[in-house]
């Protein structure tokens, strides 16, 4: 129950968010809207609004959706005119169908979009009545014959970057270096008054992470401390700062989900650190338990994520949507069935692929494999 509840408390604001970005520009584009649920499956309860809208709860906490009235795929002009032949004048102001193909593709990205909105505010408080550690990155040990001691990394050197990565705290190097893609690391540290380019190429080892978990880890063979007192200066942000930081940790969290989906389309990624619903469950319960401020960080990075899978070209996500859009804008029409057919039986197959992937590898994580 320590696992399931903080997860459920996580899982169904995440989706809530992502459904009322779709509800959002739908009702102000005036789509109707006949269902909002949080869940798949048999309703547990739910209760209807003054314009018909069904708010629902379902048992299988794992998604949620937004159900547009006269909701359906059309493949071409003429299956497109058979459907708007059987609604009334009045009920096709209703239709998504017929909404122009700009206001169709917002009210899709909406989705996606008010995840990295979330993600946004929930790291801007935290900046802003937290604060930000901005501990320098001193290395005070460099383990003998490491890969920094080969590369030349000495005591005392201030990390500056890693990877082109502007290093501002003590606790982003860790954090730069095992989100590098690369098998080599560019350091840039200063040393005596001066910089000095210095390239690393890290260990992969078995290692686990703060809270226990089993994990790939990459080491390069240096300790940091905190300059005095042996303690990390959380400092809080002004306003302006605050956004700031709060973009660039949304930033460099898709960038770096993205370059890793490009490492496993080249079969160069470390796949094994992909997690299903099962590692999600038990990363947040872990977390959970230090505080209220590791449970909200840890809802940002997983609606960061959600949102960008949602992104990507994959029929039946948000991002294959917006492709079939891009080419009904080429072609001045929507595909046809057979295309998007095709589309879509690639895109469940994926899916279901990545679910197993998941799965087992959740299984594996909890020692059942």
């Amino acid at each position: 129950m320590n696992f399931i509840i903080p997860f459920l408390v996580l899982i169904t604001i995440i989706v809530f968010i992502h459904e009322y970005g779709h509800y959002y520009f739908a009702k102000k584009y005036g789509v109707g809207i006949t269902d909002f649920s949080i869940g798949f499956g048999k309703e547990i309860f739910g209760w209807n609004d003054r314009s018909g809208t069904r708010w629902k709860i379902c048992w299988l906490p794992l998604g949620g959706y937004v159900k547009f009235f006269g909701d359906r795929n059309v493949f071409s002009e003429t299956e497109q005119q058979e459907v708007i032949n059987r609604y009334s004048d009045i009920d096709k102001k209703k239709l998504f169908i017929l909404k122009p193909l700009y206001q169709r593709s917002l009210i899709v990205l909406a989705g996606p979009m008010a995840n990295f909105i979330l993600a946004i505010i929930i790291f801007f408080l935290i900046n802003i009545f937290v604060g930000k550690d901005m501990t320098p990155a001193i290395i005070n040990e460099v383990q003998e014959n490491s890969p920094a001691f080969v590369s030349g990394l000495k005591n005392n050197d201030k990390i500056i970057s890693i990877d082109n990565k502007k290093v501002e705290s003590i606790l982003e190097v860790s954090t730069f270096i095992n989100a590098s893609t690369s098998s080599e690391i560019e350091f840039l540290v200063i040393r005596d008054d001066r910089q000095v380019s210095i390239i690393v190429k890290p260990k992969l080892i078995d290692g686990e992470d703060s809270l226990g978990n089993s994990v790939k880890k990459k080491i390069v063979g240096i300790k940091l401390s905190p300059p005095s007192n042996n303690e990390i200066q959380k400092q809080p942000l002004s306003f302006s700062k605050a956004i700031y930081y709060s973009f660039k940790e949304v930033w460099f969290v898709t960038s770096t989900s993205l370059k890793f989906i490009g490492k496993m389309l080249t079969g160069s990624g470390d796949t094994s650190q992909l997690g299903g619903p099962i590692k999600i469950a038990k990363i947040t319960g872990q977390v959970a338990q230090y505080g209220v401020v590791p449970f909200l960080s840890i809802m940002a990075y997983i609606s960061i994520s959600l949102g960008f899978i949602n992104l990507l070209p994959i029929p039946m996500l948000d991002g294959g949507h917006l492709m079939f859009y891009l080419f009904e804008k080429v072609l001045g029409r929507p595909l046809r069935q057979k295309t998007q057919e095709g589309f879509f039986r690639i895109g469940l197959f994926l899916l279901f692929s990545l679910m197993f992937f998941v799965t087992f590898n959740d299984l594996k994580d909890l020692g059942l494999f």
